[in-house]
């Protein structure tokens, strides 16, 4: 009977500690929800807000339920003490606390519940990223506030378990006892049924993060996911990652997509997928030059480009190369992926993104891909070098770049100049490095990754020569903009980073004629002019080539494309007719008007969610006259683009080349 006492007033203080985390849980959400309502779309219906809120309750369950199955288990049933369980609710109080004020400037900075920015900044520097934090995030305040958040909340919570408990009813038999256990159990295995399945009995009628986002809007859809199953979903992915699952990779049709990557080529009977990837070169379009430079700029997001905040004058230095005759540009440009680490692996190997860390599998180390950018650039006569302003062992971006068959890594030590951040040199000092090492080179193909637009920004913009105060006027004038001097600051060294990329190539140039320029951004994401960003702002970077032979009509206008397409892209310009290459991706000349990256998808006409039927008319299209095409068959194309490539590069990564 003592046991049963105790059992019986351990479940009802157990309950207690459910729904004091659920109600902290909702607390929290509708806070954020309050706080960052900026990111709510216009025209959005409160009916969605209250939607959001009821399915974050239900999926909040599973949260709460986990810390109160701890203290089911170790207090109620094993009978440790009490003091325990007021533990257990205290950790979890902490932990969601600072998860709450770190969700904010996480948010901001990928319109993102916690995600996989998350675990990929866990293979990143750490001390990088602590300082970041300190630096760029405010970690110095918001953790004080977490604190002070759990003080209150260990106020409430600790009278809230001194409440005594109802008494047990009377049993004094043992029917009446037996009964009353078994249903105990029973409702104790219901509870915990309900939940696990988000409000629901069953998994199909259940919430969880992969089908929560039930509204209409991306922010209150991120709402949803406490912090707790956005962690949850940040180790499911990145679990999926290690089971190489990612949507589109189709082993099983591997022949099928192995054809059309080739575009056509049938009936090989082949046993590897190296004849599906081999492309001969038509022939040289423009004179061979002594260097070639791919400049990958570190979150050169295009839409400053975009004559719709030309006013801002943050870009107007590469669009004075881009207005030059010897200049190319093409708006309709996508990146591998959306971090940096993923941008450089699919330079270097010419891979999309399918969810594996190419720059931490063992294959990579022993063998060089097919379609890796250096030995056919090297046959073609160039010595490769790879150029970083950060440090060589940043997510084994050295180790990798020469294991994939480049000649040398240059990295911050190699520069002689100050570091500007944890990440590493100012850019300016890295172009300057570069360019005193031009002269003392053979013919060379230089992949350059700048560092100093990223966070913390902490350069000194006025020294630079950058108006902080012109340029935080005309972002006033811009709707739904969340933080306006934030936005300025980051602006501010990205205008930085168009300065001396376009000082740099104007010099070679100068020094240099027969050079060939290659502009792009390792990834867009991060800094977006508003709130509620389009998903080509969000996604899409600049293509530009500058260079002597380089003219308007070189490619059509504004052509579809993306990193995979660049080396194949340069190789059709200089290599003679016959010259045999291997790629997944053609080159720009001979494209599938198809580019993707992690998320999203691109054609001539729209921009798309891969996993959903989201998609919008791209701004250059939508202000003229569409073409008569089929928008449906333009996304079922894409589709078919994106199963193809996933699916061989997948095979080439975990299989090899053999079927």
């Amino acid at each position: 009977m003592k046991f049963l006492k105790r059992f019986w007033a351990g479940l009802q203080r157990d309950l207690r500690i459910f729904f004091f985390i659920l109600l902290l849980l909702e607390i929290y959400r509708a806070g954020f929800m309050y706080i960052m309502s900026d990111y709510i779309s216009a025209g959005t219906e409160s009916s969605q807000i209250w939607l959001s809120n009821w399915a974050g309750i239900r999926l909040s369950l599973k949260t709460a339920g986990v810390v109160t199955l701890l203290s089911f288990i170790f207090v109620t049933l094993i009978g440790l003490t009490s003091r325990l369980r007021l533990a257990i609710g205290i950790i979890a109080s902490l932990i969601f606390s600072i998860l709450f004020m770190a969700r904010f400037p996480y948010y901001r900075e990928f319109n993102a519940t916690f995600g996989m920015a998350l675990v990929q900044g866990l293979q990143d520097d750490v001390p990088s990223i602590i300082i970041t934090l300190i630096e760029g995030y405010g970690v110095i305040w918001r953790f004080p506030v977490a604190l002070f958040l759990t003080i209150v909340c260990i106020f409430f919570l600790s009278r809230l378990l001194l409440i005594k408990p109802i008494q047990l009813p009377n049993l004094d038999s043992w029917t009446k006892k037996i009964l009353f256990m078994t249903w105990t159990v029973i409702c104790i295995v219901l509870f915990f049924i309900f939940a696990r399945f988000g409000g629901s009995f069953t998994y199909d009628n259940g919430l969880n993060w992969e089908n929560a986002g039930i509204t209409s809007d991306e922010f209150l859809n991120e709402c949803i996911l406490d912090d707790g199953q956005a962690l949850y979903r940040a180790y499911s992915i990145s679990r999926d990652m290690e089971l190489k699952e990612i949507s589109g990779v189709e082993p099983e049709n591997i022949l099928q997509h192995a054809e059309f990557i080739s575009q056509n080529k049938k009936n090989l009977n082949a046993q590897s997928l190296e004849p599906y990837l081999e492309r001969t070169a038509g022939g040289s379009k423009i004179d061979t030059p002594k260097h070639i430079f791919i400049i990958i700029g570190e979150t050169w997001m295009q839409w400053p480009m975009f004559v719709k905040y030309a006013d801002l004058h943050v870009a107007d230095g590469i669009k004075s190369i881009i207005a030059e005759p010897n200049a190319y540009y093409s708006r309709n440009f996508f990146p591998t992926g959306s971090f940096t680490s993923i941008a450089v692996s699919g330079m270097i190997t010419g891979m999309p993104d399918v969810n594996i860390n190419i720059n931490y599998q063992p294959r990579t180390y022993e063998e060089i891909y097919i379609s890796a950018m250096a030995p056919p650039l090297k046959e073609l006569g160039y010595r490769v070098d790879f150029w970083y302003g950060g440090t060589p062992s940043w997510d084994n971006i050295s180790k990798m770049a020469l294991a994939q068959g480049f000649d040398n890594f240059y990295g911050y030590p190699d520069l002689n100049a100050p570091k500007q951040t944890t990440w590493g040199a100012k850019d300016g000092d890295l172009f300057d490095a570069i360019e005193k090492h031009l002269s003392e080179e053979p013919p060379t193909v230089h992949v350059i990754m700048t560092t100093t637009n990223h966070p913390p920004y902490n350069l000194d913009l006025a020294a630079e020569g950058y108006n902080l105060n012109a340029t935080l006027a005309e972002i006033n004038k811009l709707p739904n903009v969340d933080d306006p001097k934030s936005l300025a600051v980051e602006l501010g060294h990205y205008w930085y980073m168009d300065k001396v990329t376009t000082k740099f190539i104007r010099s070679v140039t100068e020094k240099y004629p027969d050079s060939l320029f290659i502009v792009t951004g390792d990834h867009a994401h991060r800094v977006d002019p508003s709130s509620r960003p389009t998903i080509f702002e969000h996604e899409s970077v600049p293509f530009i080539m500058y260079g002597a032979g380089i003219n308007k009509k070189i490619l059509p206008p504004d052509v579809v494309g993306g990193h995979m397409s660049i080396v194949p892209t340069i190789i059709e310009l200089i290599a003679p007719r016959g010259f045999i290459y291997y790629s997944i991706a053609p080159s720009l000349f001979n494209n599938f008007g198809v580019a993707f990256d992690t998320d999203s998808y691109l054609t001539q006409n729209t921009a798309g969610k891969i996993d959903s039927d989201v998609w919008e008319i791209l701004p250059q299209v939508a202000s003229a006259k569409l073409p008569s095409v089929n928008l449906p068959n333009e996304r079922n194309h894409a589709m078919d683009v994106v199963r193809a490539v996933r699916t061989v590069a997948w095979w080439i990564l975990t299989q090899g080349l053999e079927f």
